[in-house]
């Protein structure tokens, strides 16, 4: 079973994000909450311990049902939309970064500003992020143990 059989489009947007960023010595995680009521389409972690959100957006009505990406904005140093190259860019909102991604790859078009988290709440999420990690992989390794 091919990978596109079991994605939706904006996973594998992320899919190609996620490589990307992560040649680049940013991992990142998929569907990460950083707190309660949101869920964000990737959170990506710096070598300097810089968090970014990474928001997938597939198609209009993907971006227009969308009603709570400016919530998002608390809780990232730098906040990214990515979307494939058909995607209507007039529709994206000024001021946040661009990536350009397919299901394999990406490039950043636009580096999105640095709005700097207060050093509590990134020591929060740092933690969260590493903690997410790990509970994944021990997930992947023994997902009958009780997590």
């Amino acid at each position: 079973m091919d990978d596109f059989d079991i994605l939706q489009p904006g996973q594998l947007l992320a899919r190609g994000a996620a490589r990307h960023l992560r040649l680049l010595g940013f991992p990142s995680l998929e569907e990460f909450v950083p707190t309660r009521g949101l869920r964000v389409d990737l959170m990506v972690l710096g070598p300097k311990e810089e968090l970014w959100i990474v928001e997938c957006k597939s198609s209009k009505a993907d971006f227009m049902s969308d009603n709570k990406w400016h919530n998002y904005l608390e809780w990232c140093d730098r906040f990214y939309w990515a979307v494939d190259r058909d995607f209507p860019l007039e529709l994206l909102p000024e001021g946040h970064g661009l990536i350009i991604a397919d299901a394999y790859d990406a490039a950043i078009v636009n580096e999105a500003p640095l709005d700097k988290l207060a050093p509590a709440r990134r020591k929060k999420m740092v933690r969260k992020f590493a903690e997410n990690a790990a509970l994944r992989l021990q997930r992947f390794r023994d997902p009958d143990a009780r997590l």
